[in-house]
C-alpha cells in the first residue's frame, strides 16, 4: 500500500496504558505513535517482554526500525552482521530489506522501537488505519487486559507460523522460512538456543 495523502499531524500525549497496548505472542507492545499519527511515515512503540517472547526471524521491506533498551538485555542478529548485545542506554538499527532476529538476555526487557517508513509504502508494522490494511501487530494481538506480562503465552516457537507468515505479507513483513535462516542470518542459532537462554534465566 503506497502512502495517500492525509491531514497534517496534530500534537497529542499518550503513554503505555491498557487503551494503548496490544498482547502479541507474549509481549507487551504499547503504541506511542501509530502510523496514522504521522502520515504513515513513523511509529514508536514500547515493547515488554521475557525469555521466549521473541519472534521468529523476519526482515521489513518498507522500514527500518530501530531499539533503544531501557531496561535489560538484548542480543540480536541482522544479516551476516556480528551479534550485537545491547544493554539499557543503548540501541541497535536495523535496516530495511535486512533479516534479523533477537533474543532477550534478562529476565525482562523494557525497550522503545520507533519505525521508519522508506519509499512510498506507509509503516506495515503499525500502519495507517484510514488505508484498511491490516496492520500487523494490531491484527495478529489481542487488546491488553493487564499491563504485566502473561506466564502462559502461546508464542512463535510452538504454534503454526501461517498466519503470522500471511498477515505479515500483505504488510511488507517477511517471516523467514527454516532454511533461510543459514543464508540470511548465519550467526543466528535459532529456537532450540532460544529454549536454553530461557532456561538460563529462570
Amino acid at each position: 500500500m503506497t502512502q495517500t495523502k492525509s491531514a497534517l499531524p496534530v500534537a497529542y500525549q499518550r503513554g503505555s496504558t491498557l487503551n494503548s497496548t496490544t498482547l502479541y505472542k507474549g509481549g507487551l507492545f504499547s503504541f506511542l505513535v501509530k502510523g496514522e499519527d504521522s502520515g504513515g511515515r513513523d511509529a514508536m512503540i514500547e515493547y515488554r517482554a521475557k525469555p521466549g517472547n521473541e519472534p521468529a526471524p523476519y526482515l521489513n521491506q518498507w522500514e527500518h526500525e530501530t531499539y533503544y533498551v531501557l531496561e535489560g538485555v538484548m542480543e540480536f542478529y541482522c544479516g551476516d552482521s556480528e551479534v550485537m548485545v545491547v544493554n539499557a542506554g543503548e540501541m541497535v538499527f536495523l535496516p530495511q530489506g535486512k533479516a534479523h532476529a533477537f533474543y532477550i538476555r534478562s529476565p525482562q526487557v523494557r525497550a522503545l522501537i520507533l519505525v521508519q517508513a522508506v519509499g512510498e509504502h506507509a509503516v506495515g508494522l503499525v500502519g495507517v488505519a484510514s488505508q484498511n490494511e491490516h496492520r500487523h501487530l494490531m491484527a495478529m494481538g489481542t487488546p491488553a487486559t493487564s499491563m504485566e506480562l502473561p506466564t502462559d503465552a502461546i508464542t512463535d516457537e510452538f504454534i503454526d507460523p501461517g498466519d503470522s507468515i500471511r498477515v505479515g505479507a500483505t504488510n511488507g513483513i517477511r517471516f523467514l522460512a527454516s532454511g533461510e535462516n543459514i543464508n540470511e542470518l548465519p550467526h543466528y542459532p535459532g529456537f532450540k538456543f532460544k529454549r536454553e537462554l530461557v532456561g538460563e534465566v529462570n
